[in-house]
């Protein structure tokens, strides 16, 4: 656009086009732009600002452009800087010397600010979805797996038996309040910018409220300073967007050592393993691999987001057009992940017997020892020295507490009598039967509340 540069006796250097551009990048925006400039459009011709006429003409104009982009038909000119100027120098190709009185009381200050706004509002929703749809998978492989016993773990040591189902569950929690952070999000984003102008507001008489009815924001601005310039909902979205993409990696983690021959406790499905160029046995984790992988790379843009905001002072300033390249990628990243850990996740074997085993090794009977000691009337504290010294006897010849005889029990307290031959995995995991423990009934009720809340 030609007119942009009017203050100017010659054009830019090619060089400094190609550095200033973001049309390559925001070009994805086109959707939040054409529906911005539609309701913007019709805004100034209910207020009598342009004639009916001409709204109508610029809105059939910009529809024309928008069906141009969906069938990419659309002819991008490197020498327009985004998004937002070439659609407009489409639609005066389109519609003449009417499509330059679209950007009559606005700015694309607060134009660009709008559809970054109408962008991270779509995909918060879209991420809620995808957080929902893991959470479903979750679910059902944990109903599937009630039963089982593994076991628990801190440290990466072997500590108690727990359900299987009660592990998953643990992430289903996570993704709870991940949906939470983002639905408080987009409260925060839901704040329409138009009518900011360049930074002070305009001098025509608009009907901001209508417009923010239009595109279904809740409210408007206050500060059209702060409006054009503000970009913490795109932090808060990084944000959002770190902390699923940090429990998926945990998630992814796990997933990674549980498909190990070492533990076996779960077999990725073909559709989400991959093999080696040169090892032909090989069943990698590779999705799992990358999501923890692609962690980093989203934390990297939350930061960067941070940084290049740290020091701007009032009120626009070029620096923010940095915020789209790592906001896009952010997106993206996020969104794929949870929709692949959603298939790895449903698909995934679960290797029951293995993790029956692995949940009585590593003393994980030691606490249930101590408690029944508790019980017998003994402190806590000498159930468990009692009990700490019971496991170093057992480990010696490398006998399980299981293993045991009553005799060798009654060596260390005379406390023990024939019911301690009854702890056992299973009982160990009935006994945490209390809100939030692993027992078998406690997990019923939790699947049964999970379902309920997916769709909250």
């Amino acid at each position: 656009m030609s007119h942009i540069r009017s203050r100017f006796s010659k054009p830019a250097e090619d060089k400094v086009i190609s550095y200033t551009t973001s049309l390559p990048f925001d070009r994805r925006l086109y959707p939040e732009d054409i529906l911005g400039s539609i309701a913007h459009a019709r805004m100034l011709g209910r207020r009598g600002i342009i004639s009916p006429g001409e709204a109508g003409e610029l809105e059939a104009g910009l529809l024309a452009v928008k069906q141009e982009l969906d069938e990419g038909r659309f002819v991008f000119k490197p020498e327009l800087e985004d998004i937002h100027m070439a659609i407009e120098s489409r639609l005066f190709e389109l519609k003449g010397e009417v499509a330059g009185k679209l950007h009559t009381a606005r700015s694309r200050n607060d134009q660009v600010a709008l559809d970054t706004r109408m962008y991270v509002k779509r995909k918060l929703g879209e991420l809620v979805d995808g957080l929902k749809n893991l959470q479903k998978a979750l679910v059902r492989v944990a109903d599937e797996n009630r039963e089982v016993i593994m076991p628990g773990c801190t440290h990466l040591q072997h500590a108690q038996p727990v359900l299987f189902a009660h592990h998953l569950l643990a992430y289903f929690e996570m993704l709870q309040r991940d949906k939470g952070r983002a639905r408080d999000c987009l409260a925060r984003t839901d704040c329409l910018p138009l009518g900011s102008g360049a930074l002070a507001g305009t001098g025509f008489d608009i009907d901001r409220e209508q417009v923010a009815h239009e595109l279904g924001f809740g409210q408007v601005s206050q500060n059209s300073m702060d409006a054009v310039s503000d970009r913490d909902f795109v932090v808060e979205f990084e944000a959002c967007a770190s902390l699923v993409m940090m429990h998926l990696s945990r998630l992814a983690e796990e997933i990674i050592l549980w498909s190990t021959s070492e533990y076996g406790f779960i077999t990725l499905d073909d559709a989400y393993s991959t093999g080696s160029s040169i090892m032909p046995q090989k069943r990698n984790p590779d999705v799992a691999e990358l999501g923890r992988g692609k962690t980093g790379r989203v934390y990297g843009h939350l930061v960067a987001m941070l940084t290049t905001l740290k020091s701007l002072p009032l009120s626009y300033n070029r620096d923010l057009q940095e915020d789209k390249e790592g906001l896009f990628d952010t997106a993206d990243t996020v969104l794929s992940s949870l929709d692949v850990f959603a298939g790895m996740v449903a698909t995934m074997q679960v290797n029951r017997q293995a993790m029956l085993e692995a949940a009585g090794r590593g003393y994980t009977l030691a606490t249930d020892v101590a408690d029944y000691l508790v019980k017998k009337g003994l402190s806590f504290r000498e159930a468990h020295r009692i009990t700490g010294r019971l496991v170093s006897y057992a480990a010696g010849p490398g006998k399980g507490l299981e293993e045991l005889s009553l005799d060798e029990y009654r060596r260390f307290s005379d406390a023990f009598e024939k019911d301690v031959l009854d702890i056992t995995v299973e009982s160990a995991v009935k006994a945490r039967n209390l809100p939030g423990g692993t027992a078998p009934q406690q997990v019923a009720r939790a699947l049964e509340k999970a379902r309920a809340t997916i769709e909250g």
